[in-house]
């Protein structure tokens, strides 16, 4: 029986900021803003989602992600420069200088990638 993925969880120390800058970075809308999670999807109607919860551990000493999202843009330099813009920072995870995707961090340090733009494939993407 197959699955369908539903949305992504991330936890957060200030869920409604990460969530409204997650909202801005991917031109996504929110669909759930209440105390106990921040909800964003492409549309109110489409899957998969973003839901950020509050964190309720201390967070740990720094250390790479144990999972992140990988983006593809049209544009990765002009993408770059928007995620910068909107308070995204570099991040080194040991990806090394000769990689052709760019590691950045959110405001509250969660790293996600953005890929080389796609040329010449005809993937689809939901």
């Amino acid at each position: 029986m197959p699955l369908e993925w539903e949305q992504a969880v991330v936890d957060a120390r200030d869920p409604a900021a990460l969530g409204r800058w997650w909202a801005r970075a991917l031109g996504w809308v929110v669909v759930n803003d209440s105390p106990d999670e921040f909800e964003i999807r492409p549309a109110p109607d489409r899957l998969p989602g973003l839901i950020f919860e509050p964190v309720t551990a201390p967070k740990p000493e720094r250390s790479k992600n144990r999972l992140h999202l990988d983006f593809r843009p049209v544009d990765q330099a002009a993408e770059v420069e928007c995620l910068l813009e909107l308070g995204a920072r570099h991040a080194d995870v040991g990806q090394g200088e000769d990689v052709t995707w760019v590691v950045l961090a959110d405001p509250e340090g969660n790293e996600f990638c953005i890929l080389s733009s796609r040329r010449g494939r005809d993937l689809k993407t939901t």
